[in-house]
């Protein structure tokens, strides 16, 4: 058991971690070009945060965080990436600042659930979170984002498809119309749709029971209840992803499945991997702050889970660039030539160049194996001749090609770059 990882959990081994290393610099980077800046929050919150943030009615607070006590503090391991953001945003008062703020975030999440593809209990997220925009500029804005970061990856078959949930205040007539069309089906609903049924009867349309699924076909969807302000917006949004050159198509089941989210609700969803499944996820919440202690602060985002964006890729045939190539490897013999080797290896290594020098101290034969493995585009090699005649041999591993240059940094630098 000691020496294997925990169910759920993954080690990143290096021929897996260069993959991970580039979306995350892609991502990075088209957070830059769009304004966006990075925030680090910490790994465990207090739980009061998610109770009250993701809302005491999902599946992630009722039965998927990690939780303990810590004398008289509860805490645990962040779900989501959204409520430690606007927490931070709040107690550094970035509010009483030029609005709007915007962040993103490289982050593992932790969720305790059933391990499947692309799931995991400890799982890793970018997220981007936009506060301070009421407009719907904001929205369009993160959407087109995710839109260019996917696109970047080179993923095509994915659908963008968009909803609005309302505000508290067309949601009222619309939750009156789900509880009536329910009601008769009440008994049959799982235990967990019970709860909901009286306190976001909305999250019922979202549940994964096959059984609630069937109840709930033909339920009043929330589109025909909007009020103007959020007709309006929904149909601004519509025009904005027009304005971008966005494909999207309207989807009124789309609810999400976090407690706060306002009007927009939208995901990038695919079947590359089997069943239908989502890739990234978000939406807007408007009263999040409040619900968290702070004042009003109008908030949109979204989240996208990298190991099942990685699945989507690999079942798509994306070839991922590998890390630069090792410029060369040092082979050396004896003592002398070794201090030599460790010296040129440092000089060539602070000029920026990928050098291997072998550890194991093995015999040529052994150096110039290595040298393969690695992927050496060259290997110098030192030994007691080279170093009485102040000349190195350069051997280029593709083609076998062997010259001979004067043993100095500049000479050696130039012939391996």
């Amino acid at each position: 058991m000691l020496t294997m990882a925990p169910k759920g959990t993954k080690d990143m081994m290096p021929e897996e971690a260069y993959k991970w290393q580039y979306i995350e610099k892609v991502f990075a980077d088209i957070c830059a070009r769009y304004g966006f800046s990075e925030v680090r929050t910490p790994v465990f919150e207090h739980t009061e945060l998610f109770i009250r943030g993701v809302g005491d009615t999902t599946d992630i607070v009722q039965k998927e965080m990690y939780t303990w006590e810590q004398g008289k503090r509860s805490l645990t391991l962040r779900p989501e990436g959204t409520s430690p953001v606007m927490r931070s945003y709040i107690e550094h008062k970035k509010y009483a600042e030029p609005q709007p703020a915007k962040y993103y975030y490289n982050i593992p999440c932790f969720r305790y659930e059933k391990p499947q593809s692309g799931r995991l209990r400890q799982f890793h997220q970018f997220g981007v979170e936009v506060f301070g925009a009421k407009s719907m500029m904001a929205d369009a804005e993160i959407i087109s984002l995710a839109y260019e970061f996917l696109r970047e990856l080179g993923i095509k078959n994915l659908t963008l498809e968009i909803n609005s949930v309302g505000c508290p205040d067309c949601r009222k007539e619309h939750r009156a119309a789900l509880k009536e069309f329910l009601k008769p089906n009440y008994d049959k609903l799982c235990d967990t749709c019970k709860d909901r049924y009286e306190r976001n009867p909305m999250r019922i349309i979202d549940c994964k029971s096959p059984e609630c699924q069937k109840l709930v076909e033909g339920a009043p969807m929330m589109l025909d209840y909007l009020c103007d302000d959020c007709k309006k917006d929904f149909e601004e949004l519509q025009e904005n992803l027009k304005a971008a050159g966005i494909p999207f198509v309207v989807n009124p089941g789309i609810v999400r499945g976090l407690d706060y989210y306002t009007k927009t609700a939208f995901e990038f969803v695919t079947d590359t991997i089997g069943a239908q499944g989502t890739v990234c996820g978000g939406g807007r919440y408007d009263h999040l702050g409040e619900e968290l202690g702070g004042p009003e602060i109008p908030g949109v985002g979204f989240g996208l889970g990298k190991e099942r964006l990685l699945l989507v890729m690999e079942a798509s045939g994306i070839e991922i660039p590998e890390n630069k190539p090792v410029n060369a490897l040092i082979a050396y013999m004896g003592e002398e030539p070794k201090r030599a080797a460790i010296k040129l290896a440092a000089e060539l290594r602070r000029k920026g160049l990928a050098i291997e020098i072998d550890c194991m101290e093995r015999n040529f034969k052994g150096q110039f194996k290595l040298a393969d493995r690695v992927g050496a585009e060259n290997t110098v090699i030192i030994g007691e001749d080279e170093l009485a005649s102040g000349k190195v041999s350069v051997k280029k591993m593709a083609t076998s090609q062997q010259i001979e240059i004067p043993f100095t940094l500049e000479d050696i630098a130039e012939a391996i770059k």
